[in-house]
């Protein structure tokens, strides 16, 4: 009991936070766990937002962490639709924006990311979405509901999984949908050109209008409702309703306000060690907010030069995945209670869009493979794609194939330089390429 006079503070009330007080319960610990998140409702997972609730297919009761009921079983105190307004850290205290303090002896910042929004003309006209929360996807599966039945046109800005989702939870009611998006292809960030392709064909098959190489710069209304959007290049589109899906950033104004440590680039973040510590010993982040600088993955392949004693070093990574938040409040938790923890987990990401699903392990933006391999039937949709850096697995895919996402993962982790014949053979299991290899070695 030498921890009952602690208290744990989490900030943010989303999947990453509600797992850490869950982790620090099952871990033993006595003290207070305090929770607070600036939504009403209890905390939630986000992936069914554009998946399966979104088209109808799960209920809204599925989308919950845990039952409200929970948390107070689990002695956790809940302080719902609360927003922390100031970050005191040499007093150990937040101010919420009712006025109430509340002193920490460690906290953990859980704070998530936010949509982010079009720069337009036309975004306060009814009918302009974003979807990062529950109220945005209620709202947004009742005008989808309505478009189906009226004919009406949805028009997504970006080409993102968000967009794509969306894009299929739409024609699945019967809605008209143009994606709009200034790439090639769709997912372009993601999983570059190559693989993109594969899925602007699923999409286009099943009656989704692209207008890549452009972007909106303006949603045109009648009567305060959105009646059609202009693009960059002069073009127009029909549209009852748009869906603003041009990626998320991260919440840092707290941690920003109280001086922590932030990454450095477009991704952002409050960076974080491999404990999951930020620059104040006493405070750590997870789940989307966080930027973790993984030391020794050989996965983590985004380096820079100019080091301090001239060598490459890597920067700090921000993973916007469920499986992140699943697992690395947890971890942050483990860490808060002095635990040895070395945070290295491979991003992995799922999607499903019309009948096909697919697994993401790894992390390969455009600009950092060499090689894209492929094994399977890739015209069935039901095939592996591999991404290379000089011979070894930076992330793989797995579509409409199952089971494989463990070795795909032990591949990546390896490190090692691997055959793209063997990689493009479904003779071959994945398992055994993690084996001794002639010329093989960690970077």
């Amino acid at each position: 009991m030498v921890d009952a006079h602690r208290t744990f503070v989490i900030v943010g009330g989303g999947l990453a936070g509600s797992k850490a007080a869950a982790a620090l319960r099952a871990e033993g610990f006595t003290g207070r766990v305090i929770l607070i998140g600036d939504e009403r409702d209890h905390p939630y997972e986000r992936p069914p937002l554009s998946k399966g609730y979104l088209t109808g297919s799960d209920d809204r009761n599925s989308v919950f962490v845990h039952a409200p009921a929970w948390y107070a079983g689990a002695d956790i105190e809940l302080h719902l639709g609360q927003t922390v307004v100031g970050l005191d850290r040499a007093g150990k205290s937040l101010r919420l924006g009712d006025g109430t303090r509340v002193q920490y002896d460690s906290l953990l910042l859980a704070t998530g990311a936010e949509p982010r929004r079009l720069e337009v003309p036309g975004t306060g006209l009814a009918g302009v979405h974003h979807l990062r929360r529950l109220a945005h996807a209620d709202r947004l599966r009742g005008r989808l509901a309505a478009l189906g039945q009226e004919n009406g046109h949805l028009v997504i800005a970006g080409a993102g999984w968000i967009g794509l989702e969306v894009a299929a939870a739409a024609r699945s009611y019967g809605a008209e949908v143009t994606v709009v998006e200034p790439e090639a292809t769709p997912l372009h960030s993601a999983i570059g050109p190559e693989m993109g392709a594969v899925f602007a064909d699923l999409h286009q098959e099943h009656g989704v209008r692209f207008h890549f190489g452009a972007r909106l710069t303006e949603i045109v209304g009648q009567d305060g409702m959105v009646h059609g959007v202009r693009t960059d290049d002069a073009d127009e589109h029909p549209a009852h309703d748009v869906l603003a899906a041009v990626g998320a950033a991260p919440r840092t104004a707290l941690a920003e306000s109280a001086g922590l440590e932030l990454a450095p680039g477009p991704g952002g973040g409050i960076a974080v060690d491999a404990a999951l510590r930020t620059s104040d010993p006493d405070i750590y982040a997870a789940g989307d907010v966080a930027a973790v600088t993984y030391e020794s993955a050989p996965w983590a392949a985004d380096v820079v030069a100019g080091g301090e004693d001239g060598a490459a070093e890597r920067r700090p990574l921000r993973v916007e995945h469920w499986a992140n938040a699943l697992n690395s409040g947890p971890a942050a938790a483990r860490s808060m209670l002095g635990r040895d923890v070395g945070y290295d987990r491979v991003p992995y990401f799922f999607s499903d869009q019309y009948d096909v699903g697919m697994e993401y392990s790894g992390y390969a933006p455009p600009g950092t493979y060499d090689q894209v391999v492929c094994r399977g039937d890739m015209a069935k949709r039901e095939f592996i794609a591999f991404w290379l850096r000089d011979g070894r697995v930076l992330a793989g895919m797995n579509v409409n194939i199952w089971d494989v996402a463990a070795p795909l993962q032990e591949l990546i982790r390896s490190g090692l330089r691997v055959d793209p014949e063997a990689l493009a053979d479904p003779a071959v299991p994945l398992s055994s390429l993690t084996g001794p290899a002639e010329g093989a070695g960690k970077p």
